[in-house]
């Protein structure tokens, strides 16, 4: 079991880096929280029936109510803000730089409120990861447009606000139950706030065909289902500061899927971004060599 828990990181990255797949199919045939509202109920439904055929434990309403509030701000807030400023015309490579600030927000909360110690070494780990990301998306800076406007820049900083916080919350008060139906709870949590979001701000028009099903498909399966009960494994497992370093990661292999899929640009300054990155990474991540007689839990 231990041999396969060591992949879990490198596949989560890969997994959450492919996100933007699905974004960049979707977004032209349905707005934003219309498309996450349809794509968090078949997730939550897919959950459900998981819970059922692997016989899981139901959830506590204790359980469920701290799974629902990790959910709201982990799916509604965090990828409903981004997906709402992209739609708007966010320019997606500052939009990832403002995501990029996530590990550093996640170390302080938990600090504060998890108790968690951050050692120097782990403090330097996430500045350098933070410089490798900017240097990763340095080429796409340059091309800032009219997107960026002070509604955008404050929807991109609400969501990695959502996605700190809901990580935070998540393992502090849902992290004692079942995984799975946690997370199911989680995305009823995330589709209770896109379909408000919808009812109130959107038409609700979407336009079906091969690219919005493949999108969804996509999404649900690998990003919704895949990716995210990684992260729920990694939270649960392990410290919040070292799981959020990863996300330090996702900009250099979304960067080396679009150069794979998509011919997009890749040069020698962002392959140094991506190594100094991955450095970082490797310092917040680093074991303590003094390592506790007991843990309590």
């Amino acid at each position: 079991m231990q041999s396969i828990k060591r992949f879990i990181p490198a596949s989560f990255v890969v997994l959450w880096a492919t996100g933007f797949i699905g974004a960049r199919y979707a977004m032209p045939w349905a707005e934003p929280f219309t498309f996450l509202a349809i794509r968090f109920v078949i997730a939550a439904i897919l959950f459900a029936g998981l819970t059922a055929l692997l016989g899981s434990r139901r959830a506590t309403r204790e359980e469920a109510l701290h799974a629902t509030v990790a959910g709201v701000l982990m799916h509604g807030v965090y990828l409903g803000a981004v997906f709402w400023a992209i739609h708007r015309g966010m320019p997606a490579g500052l939009s990832a730089l403002i995501v990029g600030l996530q590990p550093l927000i996640t170390a302080v909360l938990a600090g504060k409120f998890l108790g968690e110690a951050i050692l120097p070494r782990h403090w330097a780990g996430l500045a350098v990861g933070l410089i490798g990301v900017v240097i990763v998306l340095w080429p796409k800076l340059g091309m800032l447009g009219g997107g960026a406007t002070p509604a955008t820049l404050t929807a991109s900083l609400i969501s990695v606000l959502g996605m700190s916080a809901g990580t935070i919350w998540q393992k502090r008060y849902a992290s004692g139950g079942d995984l799975v139906s946690a997370t199911m709870w989680q995305y009823v949590g995330g589709s209770a706030v896109m379909i408000l979001g919808s009812l109130f701000f959107e038409t609700r028009t979407i336009t079906v065909n091969g690219e919005f099903i493949f999108a969804m498909a996509w999404l649900v399966l690998v990003l919704s289902i895949g990716a995210i009960f990684l992260l729920m494994i990694m939270i649960r497992d392990g410290e919040m500061s070292k799981v959020a370093s990863l996300f330090y990661l996702v900009p250099a292999v979304t960067a080396v899927i679009a150069w794979l899929l998509f011919n997009e640009q890749l040069n020698l300054l962002q392959i140094a971004g991506m190594a100094i990155a991955t450095l970082g990474v490797a310092l917040a991540t680093a074991r303590s060599k003094v390592v506790p007689e007991s843990i309590s839990t």
